[in-house]
């Protein structure tokens, strides 16, 4: 299975907070530096982080990203469900639906592994994700960008 891009930008974005000194609230522009990635992109991903609740935005002098408590306990399945969306693994109708859609099996295996992969990240949280060695590091390309 593949993520899309935006859900490990979520992830990794979400991430970086958690480990944001005290005090200190990266804006959305260092944070697309941070991960190497387009603003325009990262920018997209925090408002989507902004309207779940996960993160605070403020603008203007003194603004940045700030991690909220509830994104600091969010699990990471429910955020990559929510980003990934409730599709299917594989398309089976469309504009070319297949030929084996009335007796697949394949279809529910699919789903069925699809779910085990959520329910294995259900119980991690964002804080879990950050623990050593990912935060120490995590810290460590911040602090090396800065300079």
């Amino acid at each position: 299975m593949r993520l899309m891009r935006s859900t490990d930008l979520a992830l990794r974005t979400l991430m970086r907070l958690a480990v944001a000194e005290s005090g200190t609230a990266p804006t959305t522009r260092e944070v697309a530096a941070d991960m190497a990635v387009p603003y325009t992109h990262e920018a997209k991903v925090v408002a989507e982080l902004q309207k779940m609740g996960l993160l605070e935005a403020r603008r203007g002098r003194g603004g940045g990203l700030a991690l909220t408590e509830a994104g600091r306990t969010a699990s990471v399945g429910a955020l990559v469900r929510s980003f990934e969306g409730d599709g299917d693994v594989v398309e089976c109708e469309g504009a070319a639906p297949c030929p084996l859609n009335s007796a697949c099996r394949l279809r529910s295996a699919l789903r069925r592994a699809q779910e085990a992969f959520y329910a294995s990240l259900d119980p991690l949280t964002v804080a879990d994700m950050v623990a050593a060695p990912t935060g120490p590091l995590l810290l460590d390309i911040t602090a090396r960008d800065a300079t």
